[in-house]
Protein backbone atom coordinates (compact mmCIF):
# COMPACT_ATOMS: atom_id res chain seq x y z
CA UNK A 1 0.00 0.00 0.00
CA UNK A 2 2.08 2.79 -1.13
CA UNK A 3 0.01 5.98 0.57
CA UNK A 4 0.40 3.54 3.96
CA UNK A 5 4.33 3.31 3.37
CA UNK A 6 4.75 7.18 2.72
CA UNK A 7 3.06 7.83 6.06
CA UNK A 8 4.80 5.53 7.71
CA UNK A 9 8.87 5.55 7.37
CA UNK A 10 11.45 3.17 8.77
CA UNK A 11 8.80 0.86 9.78
CA UNK A 12 7.99 -1.15 6.66
CA UNK A 13 9.05 -4.67 8.78
CA UNK A 14 6.38 -3.72 12.23
CA UNK A 15 3.60 -2.51 9.61
CA UNK A 16 4.05 -6.05 7.59
CA UNK A 17 3.57 -8.01 10.34
CA UNK A 18 0.36 -6.34 11.89
CA UNK A 19 -1.17 -6.27 8.59
CA UNK A 20 -0.67 -9.85 8.17
CA UNK A 21 -1.98 -10.76 11.85
CA UNK A 22 -5.08 -8.49 10.81
CA UNK A 23 -5.63 -10.02 8.19
CA UNK A 24 -9.19 -9.55 6.32
CA UNK A 25 -11.76 -7.79 7.76
CA UNK A 26 -14.38 -10.71 8.66
CA UNK A 27 -11.08 -13.04 9.67
CA UNK A 28 -11.01 -13.59 12.83
CA UNK A 29 -7.49 -12.32 14.34
CA UNK A 30 -4.89 -12.47 17.09
CA UNK A 31 -6.65 -12.22 20.21
CA UNK A 32 -4.25 -9.92 21.81
CA UNK A 33 -0.57 -8.65 20.51
CA UNK A 34 1.93 -6.69 22.91
CA UNK A 35 4.10 -4.51 21.17
CA UNK A 36 6.83 -2.67 23.25
CA UNK A 37 9.91 -0.43 22.65
CA UNK A 38 11.52 2.81 23.93
CA UNK A 39 9.85 6.06 23.58
CA UNK A 40 9.10 7.74 20.87
CA UNK A 41 9.90 4.18 18.48
CA UNK A 42 6.67 4.89 16.95
CA UNK A 43 4.19 2.53 18.50
CA UNK A 44 1.00 4.45 18.65
CA UNK A 45 2.02 6.57 15.03
CA UNK A 46 2.01 3.32 13.12
CA UNK A 47 -1.04 1.51 15.56
CA UNK A 48 -3.15 4.25 15.09
CA UNK A 49 -2.38 5.25 11.41
CA UNK A 50 -2.28 1.54 10.03
CA UNK A 51 -5.93 1.14 12.05
CA UNK A 52 -7.22 4.65 10.31
CA UNK A 53 -5.53 3.68 7.09
CA UNK A 54 -7.40 0.32 6.97
CA UNK A 55 -10.54 1.90 8.40
CA UNK A 56 -11.27 -0.43 11.05
CA UNK A 57 -13.32 -0.19 14.17
CA UNK A 58 -11.36 0.51 17.04
CA UNK A 59 -11.27 2.12 19.90
CA UNK A 60 -7.80 3.71 21.39
CA UNK A 61 -7.46 4.15 25.67
CA UNK A 62 -4.51 5.53 27.33
CA UNK A 63 -4.53 3.63 30.92
CA UNK A 64 -2.67 6.51 32.30
CA UNK A 65 -5.86 8.60 32.26
CA UNK A 66 -7.76 6.07 32.87
CA UNK A 67 -6.00 5.44 36.63
CA UNK A 68 -9.16 2.53 37.54
CA UNK A 69 -10.63 -0.31 36.28
CA UNK A 70 -14.38 1.35 36.31
CA UNK A 71 -12.80 4.16 34.47
CA UNK A 72 -11.03 2.01 31.60
CA UNK A 73 -14.09 -0.02 30.86
CA UNK A 74 -16.29 2.72 30.67
CA UNK A 75 -13.98 4.22 28.35
CA UNK A 76 -13.60 1.34 25.66
CA UNK A 77 -17.37 0.47 26.50
CA UNK A 78 -18.68 4.01 25.60
CA UNK A 79 -16.35 4.52 22.24
CA UNK A 80 -17.32 1.50 21.17
CA UNK A 81 -21.35 2.03 22.02
CA UNK A 82 -20.37 5.37 19.72
CA UNK A 83 -18.84 3.59 16.66
CA UNK A 84 -21.95 1.40 16.51
CA UNK A 85 -24.37 4.37 17.03
CA UNK A 86 -22.73 7.10 14.65
CA UNK A 87 -25.02 6.33 12.13
CA UNK A 88 -28.17 6.42 14.45
CA UNK A 89 -27.26 9.57 16.67
CA UNK A 90 -26.21 9.84 20.76
CA UNK A 91 -25.67 6.93 22.56
CA UNK A 92 -26.08 6.77 25.99
CA UNK A 93 -23.57 6.39 28.74
CA UNK A 94 -22.67 3.27 29.87
CA UNK A 95 -21.86 2.51 33.57
CA UNK A 96 -19.44 -0.43 34.25
CA UNK A 97 -17.67 -1.69 37.63
CA UNK A 98 -16.40 -5.23 36.89
CA UNK A 99 -14.87 -7.19 34.36
CA UNK A 100 -17.63 -9.20 34.34
CA UNK A 101 -20.46 -6.81 33.74
CA UNK A 102 -17.59 -5.64 30.65
CA UNK A 103 -18.28 -9.31 29.24
CA UNK A 104 -21.64 -8.80 29.11
CA UNK A 105 -21.79 -5.13 27.79
CA UNK A 106 -19.61 -6.09 25.29
CA UNK A 107 -21.55 -8.56 23.85
CA UNK A 108 -24.32 -6.56 23.44
CA UNK A 109 -22.59 -2.98 21.89
CA UNK A 110 -20.94 -5.22 19.26
CA UNK A 111 -23.92 -6.34 18.22
CA UNK A 112 -24.57 -3.75 16.23
CA UNK A 113 -25.07 -3.88 12.28
CA UNK A 114 -21.72 -1.39 11.93
CA UNK A 115 -19.79 -3.78 13.90
CA UNK A 116 -20.71 -7.12 12.83
CA UNK A 117 -18.46 -9.55 10.68
CA UNK A 118 -15.46 -7.90 10.80
CA UNK A 119 -12.94 -7.67 13.86
CA UNK A 120 -12.58 -4.91 16.33
CA UNK A 121 -9.92 -3.53 17.65
CA UNK A 122 -9.20 -2.03 21.02
CA UNK A 123 -5.43 -0.37 21.66
CA UNK A 124 -4.64 -0.15 25.53
CA UNK A 125 -1.52 2.58 25.54
CA UNK A 126 0.91 2.86 28.47
CA UNK A 127 -0.43 -0.66 29.38
CA UNK A 128 2.03 -0.95 32.04
CA UNK A 129 -0.31 0.87 34.38
CA UNK A 130 -2.84 -2.49 33.98
CA UNK A 131 -0.52 -4.02 36.29
CA UNK A 132 -1.49 -1.68 39.55
CA UNK A 133 -5.04 -2.22 38.55
CA UNK A 134 -7.13 -5.53 39.74
CA UNK A 135 -5.24 -9.01 39.22
CA UNK A 136 -8.04 -10.04 36.88
CA UNK A 137 -7.71 -7.42 34.30
CA UNK A 138 -4.74 -8.02 32.35
CA UNK A 139 -5.31 -11.70 32.15
CA UNK A 140 -9.15 -10.58 31.08
CA UNK A 141 -8.06 -8.75 28.26
CA UNK A 142 -6.01 -11.83 26.97
CA UNK A 143 -8.62 -13.72 26.37
CA UNK A 144 -11.29 -11.21 26.04
CA UNK A 145 -11.57 -13.52 22.09
CA UNK A 146 -12.98 -16.43 24.11
CA UNK A 147 -14.69 -14.46 27.08
CA UNK A 148 -16.97 -12.86 25.12
CA UNK A 149 -17.20 -15.00 21.85
CA UNK A 150 -16.82 -12.28 19.59
CA UNK A 151 -14.21 -11.20 16.70
CA UNK A 152 -11.78 -8.72 19.27
CA UNK A 153 -8.29 -8.66 18.87
CA UNK A 154 -6.99 -6.30 21.96
CA UNK A 155 -3.09 -4.56 21.34
CA UNK A 156 -0.90 -3.55 24.40
CA UNK A 157 1.14 -0.42 23.49
CA UNK A 158 4.21 -0.62 26.02
CA UNK A 159 7.74 0.49 27.04
CA UNK A 160 8.78 -2.38 29.32
CA UNK A 161 9.22 -5.96 27.91
CA UNK A 162 6.26 -8.83 28.24
CA UNK A 163 7.76 -10.56 31.27
CA UNK A 164 7.23 -7.44 32.89
CA UNK A 165 3.97 -8.23 32.72
CA UNK A 166 3.45 -12.50 32.58
CA UNK A 167 1.24 -12.88 35.77
CA UNK A 168 3.08 -15.52 38.27
CA UNK A 169 -0.33 -17.76 37.81
CA UNK A 170 0.17 -18.04 33.95
CA UNK A 171 -1.79 -16.73 31.44
CA UNK A 172 -2.35 -16.62 27.46
CA UNK A 173 0.72 -15.32 25.77
CA UNK A 174 0.25 -12.82 23.29
CA UNK A 175 1.89 -12.20 20.26
CA UNK A 176 5.05 -9.86 21.00
CA UNK A 177 6.02 -7.46 18.65
CA UNK A 178 9.53 -5.31 19.09
CA UNK A 179 9.63 -1.52 17.92
CA UNK A 180 13.63 -0.98 18.02
CA UNK A 181 15.44 2.85 18.58
CA UNK A 182 15.32 4.25 14.99
CA UNK A 183 19.13 4.34 14.03
CA UNK A 184 20.71 7.61 12.43
CA UNK A 185 19.67 6.89 9.48
CA UNK A 186 15.92 6.10 10.10
CA UNK A 187 15.96 9.49 11.77
CA UNK A 188 17.74 11.29 8.45
CA UNK A 189 14.82 10.24 6.64
CA UNK A 190 11.72 10.72 8.81
CA UNK A 191 13.08 14.39 9.74
CA UNK A 192 13.98 15.19 6.33
CA UNK A 193 10.30 14.24 5.21
CA UNK A 194 8.99 16.85 6.66
CA UNK A 195 10.71 20.06 5.17
CA UNK A 196 8.91 22.78 4.41
CA UNK A 197 7.54 23.72 0.90
CA UNK A 198 9.22 26.84 0.49
CA UNK A 199 12.64 25.12 0.68
CA UNK A 200 14.03 22.12 -1.75
CA UNK A 201 13.80 19.03 0.01
CA UNK A 202 17.70 18.54 -0.52
CA UNK A 203 18.45 22.04 1.56
CA UNK A 204 16.41 21.04 4.62
CA UNK A 205 17.92 17.02 3.99
CA UNK A 206 21.75 18.96 4.64
CA UNK A 207 20.31 20.80 7.84
CA UNK A 208 18.96 17.89 9.23
CA UNK A 209 22.44 16.09 8.54
CA UNK A 210 23.61 18.71 10.59
CA UNK A 211 21.08 18.87 13.18
CA UNK A 212 22.00 15.15 13.45
CA UNK A 213 25.78 15.66 13.86
CA UNK A 214 25.34 17.81 16.95
CA UNK A 215 22.52 16.10 18.72
CA UNK A 216 22.76 12.34 18.12
CA UNK A 217 25.09 11.78 20.62
CA UNK A 218 22.88 13.29 23.40
CA UNK A 219 19.36 12.70 22.15
CA UNK A 220 17.86 10.44 19.94
CA UNK A 221 14.43 10.91 21.19
CA UNK A 222 12.45 11.31 17.38
CA UNK A 223 10.25 13.92 19.24
CA UNK A 224 12.80 16.08 21.02
CA UNK A 225 14.91 15.96 17.77
CA UNK A 226 11.81 16.94 15.62
CA UNK A 227 11.29 19.95 18.17
CA UNK A 228 15.39 20.65 17.50
CA UNK A 229 14.53 20.45 14.25
CA UNK A 230 11.49 23.04 14.18
CA UNK A 231 12.92 25.28 16.61
CA UNK A 232 16.08 25.96 14.98
CA UNK A 233 15.59 25.70 11.12
CA UNK A 234 14.95 29.87 10.69
CA UNK A 235 18.11 30.14 12.43
CA UNK A 236 19.96 28.01 9.39
CA UNK A 237 17.78 29.33 6.71
CA UNK A 238 18.54 33.38 7.95
CA UNK A 239 20.89 33.73 5.22
CA UNK A 240 19.37 32.36 2.65
CA UNK A 241 16.36 34.72 3.49
CA UNK A 242 18.76 37.88 3.68
CA UNK A 243 20.05 37.23 0.27
CA UNK A 244 23.68 36.30 1.95
CA UNK A 245 23.88 33.01 0.59
CA UNK A 246 21.75 30.55 -1.37
CA UNK A 247 21.03 26.94 -0.52
CA UNK A 248 24.46 25.18 -1.68
CA UNK A 249 26.30 28.13 0.99
CA UNK A 250 26.92 24.79 3.23
CA UNK A 251 30.03 25.64 5.31
CA UNK A 252 28.89 30.16 5.54
CA UNK A 253 25.19 28.54 6.24
CA UNK A 254 26.98 26.00 9.11
CA UNK A 255 29.07 28.81 10.54
CA UNK A 256 25.29 30.73 11.11
CA UNK A 257 24.22 28.15 12.82
CA UNK A 258 26.75 25.86 14.73
CA UNK A 259 26.68 28.84 18.04
CA UNK A 260 23.10 28.52 17.96
CA UNK A 261 22.86 24.63 17.74
CA UNK A 262 25.74 24.62 20.76
CA UNK A 263 23.32 27.15 22.94
CA UNK A 264 20.37 24.15 22.28
CA UNK A 265 22.02 21.72 23.48
CA UNK A 266 21.74 22.94 27.23
CA UNK A 267 18.35 22.89 26.78
CA UNK A 268 18.10 19.07 25.37
CA UNK A 269 15.38 17.48 27.58
CA UNK A 270 15.14 20.29 30.21
CA UNK A 271 12.73 22.54 28.31
CA UNK A 272 14.41 25.36 30.40
CA UNK A 273 12.86 27.54 28.21
CA UNK A 274 9.26 27.83 25.73
CA UNK A 275 9.15 27.73 22.29
CA UNK A 276 8.52 31.64 21.99
CA UNK A 277 11.66 32.30 24.35
CA UNK A 278 14.12 30.20 22.30
CA UNK A 279 12.58 32.24 19.40
CA UNK A 280 13.21 35.59 20.85
CA UNK A 281 16.74 34.72 21.99
CA UNK A 282 18.14 33.45 18.58
CA UNK A 283 16.14 36.90 17.44
CA UNK A 284 18.04 39.49 19.90
CA UNK A 285 21.24 37.14 20.05
CA UNK A 286 21.41 36.76 23.93
CA UNK A 287 23.27 35.04 25.83
CA UNK A 288 21.22 32.09 27.21
CA UNK A 289 22.49 32.53 31.30
CA UNK A 290 20.87 36.20 30.70
CA UNK A 291 17.24 35.38 30.35
CA UNK A 292 15.15 34.84 33.19
CA UNK A 293 14.94 31.49 34.59
CA UNK A 294 17.72 30.00 31.94
CA UNK A 295 20.99 28.69 34.14
CA UNK A 296 22.39 25.21 33.22
CA UNK A 297 23.59 24.86 36.70
CA UNK A 298 21.69 27.37 39.03
CA UNK A 299 18.14 26.54 37.52
CA UNK A 300 17.23 23.14 35.78
CA UNK A 301 13.24 21.80 34.88
CA UNK A 302 14.21 17.88 35.09
CA UNK A 303 12.00 15.43 34.64
CA UNK A 304 9.91 14.51 37.50
CA UNK A 305 11.70 10.90 37.69
CA UNK A 306 15.32 12.60 37.34
CA UNK A 307 15.18 14.72 40.03
CA UNK A 308 14.85 11.89 42.33
CA UNK A 309 17.50 9.64 40.36
CA UNK A 310 19.92 12.74 40.69
CA UNK A 311 18.58 13.18 44.59
CA UNK A 312 19.11 9.15 45.30
CA UNK A 313 22.83 9.22 42.81
CA UNK A 314 23.95 12.23 45.52
CA UNK A 315 23.30 10.09 48.72
CA UNK A 316 24.92 7.62 47.40
CA UNK A 317 27.57 9.47 46.29
CA UNK A 318 28.05 11.29 49.70
CA UNK A 319 26.72 8.24 52.29
CA UNK A 320 28.66 4.92 52.82
CA UNK A 321 26.77 1.69 51.80
CA UNK A 322 26.64 1.05 55.76
CA UNK A 323 24.38 3.95 56.67
CA UNK A 324 21.92 2.92 54.06
CA UNK A 325 20.21 1.61 56.64
CA UNK A 326 21.49 3.08 59.94
CA UNK A 327 23.92 6.47 60.11
CA UNK A 328 26.34 6.37 62.64
CA UNK A 329 29.87 7.55 60.64
CA UNK A 330 30.24 11.33 61.57
CA UNK A 331 33.27 12.06 59.21
CA UNK A 332 32.42 14.80 56.86
CA UNK A 333 32.47 13.08 53.55
CA UNK A 334 31.78 16.19 52.23
CA UNK A 335 35.53 17.01 52.45
CA UNK A 336 36.47 14.02 50.85
CA UNK A 337 34.42 14.05 47.78
CA UNK A 338 31.74 11.75 46.30
CA UNK A 339 32.51 8.28 46.08
CA UNK A 340 30.90 5.64 43.35
CA UNK A 341 28.19 3.26 43.80
CA UNK A 342 26.27 0.37 42.05
CA UNK A 343 23.61 0.92 40.21
CA UNK A 344 21.31 -1.24 42.25
CA UNK A 345 22.41 0.93 45.07
CA UNK A 346 21.03 4.23 43.28
CA UNK A 347 17.14 2.60 42.39
CA UNK A 348 16.91 1.00 45.97
CA UNK A 349 17.37 4.61 47.09
CA UNK A 350 15.12 5.99 44.45
CA UNK A 351 12.43 3.42 45.29
CA UNK A 352 12.62 4.80 48.60
CA UNK A 353 12.20 8.61 48.55
CA UNK A 354 9.29 8.60 46.02
CA UNK A 355 6.32 8.58 47.13
CA UNK A 356 4.81 6.75 44.26
CA UNK A 357 5.32 3.34 43.19
CA UNK A 358 8.19 3.27 40.75
CA UNK A 359 7.92 0.56 37.62
CA UNK A 360 11.81 -0.06 36.54
CA UNK A 361 10.42 1.14 33.15
CA UNK A 362 13.35 1.44 29.74
CA UNK A 363 12.35 5.36 30.50
CA UNK A 364 13.58 5.42 34.19
CA UNK A 365 17.18 3.72 32.65
CA UNK A 366 17.07 6.72 29.69
CA UNK A 367 16.85 9.21 32.03
CA UNK A 368 19.90 7.91 33.91
CA UNK A 369 21.75 8.12 30.57
CA UNK A 370 20.07 11.22 30.14
CA UNK A 371 21.67 12.26 33.24
CA UNK A 372 24.82 10.98 32.79
CA UNK A 373 24.98 12.92 29.27
CA UNK A 374 23.74 16.08 31.04
CA UNK A 375 27.71 15.44 33.40
CA UNK A 376 24.95 15.34 36.62
CA UNK A 377 26.34 11.74 36.71
CA UNK A 378 29.46 10.01 35.84
CA UNK A 379 30.14 6.52 34.55
CA UNK A 380 33.18 5.44 36.36
CA UNK A 381 33.64 1.80 35.91
CA UNK A 382 31.70 -1.72 36.32
CA UNK A 383 31.62 -3.40 39.45
CA UNK A 384 34.16 -6.52 39.46
CA UNK A 385 32.28 -8.84 41.06
CA UNK A 386 28.44 -8.07 39.27
CA UNK A 387 29.87 -6.67 36.26
CA UNK A 388 27.60 -3.88 36.81
CA UNK A 389 27.62 0.10 36.21
CA UNK A 390 29.27 2.34 38.93
CA UNK A 391 28.25 5.62 39.29
CA UNK A 392 29.12 9.01 40.69
CA UNK A 393 27.15 11.92 41.46
CA UNK A 394 29.05 15.78 40.29
CA UNK A 395 26.69 18.30 41.15
CA UNK A 396 27.25 20.44 44.56
CA UNK A 397 24.86 20.74 47.87
CA UNK A 398 23.58 24.05 46.54
CA UNK A 399 22.49 22.12 43.58
CA UNK A 400 20.99 19.05 44.77
CA UNK A 401 18.83 21.02 47.34
CA UNK A 402 17.28 23.63 45.03
CA UNK A 403 16.30 20.50 42.85
CA UNK A 404 14.98 18.48 46.21
CA UNK A 405 13.08 22.08 46.91
CA UNK A 406 11.06 21.30 43.41
CA UNK A 407 9.48 18.30 44.61
CA UNK A 408 9.66 19.30 48.52
CA UNK A 409 12.12 16.52 49.40
CA UNK A 410 13.87 17.26 52.90
CA UNK A 411 17.61 15.85 51.48
CA UNK A 412 19.10 17.28 54.52
CA UNK A 413 17.35 14.77 57.25
CA UNK A 414 18.96 11.72 54.89
CA UNK A 415 22.62 13.58 54.91
CA UNK A 416 24.52 12.05 57.73
CA UNK A 417 26.67 14.22 57.90
CA UNK A 418 24.31 16.86 59.16
CA UNK A 419 22.52 15.00 61.81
Amino acid sequence: MPHLENMVLCRESQVSILQSLFGERHHFSFPSIFIYGHTASGKTYVTQTLLKTLELPHVFVNCVECFTSRLLLEQILNKLNHLSSSEGGCSTQITCETLNDFVRLFKQVTKAESLKDQTVYIVLDKAEYLRDMEANLLPGFLRLQELTDRNVTVLFLSEIVWEKFRPNTGCFEPFVLYFPDYSIGNLQKILSHDHPPEYSADFYAAYINILLGVFYTVCRDLKELRHLAVLNFPKYCEPVVKGEANERDTRKLWRNIEPHLKRAMQTVYLREISSSQWEKLQKDDTDPAQLKGLSAYTHVELPYYSKFILIAAYLASYNPARTDKRFFLKTSNHLLGPKPFPLDRLLAILYSIVDSRVAPTANIFSQITSLVTLQLLTLVGHDDQLDGPRYKCTVSLDFIRAIARTVNFDIIKYLYDFL
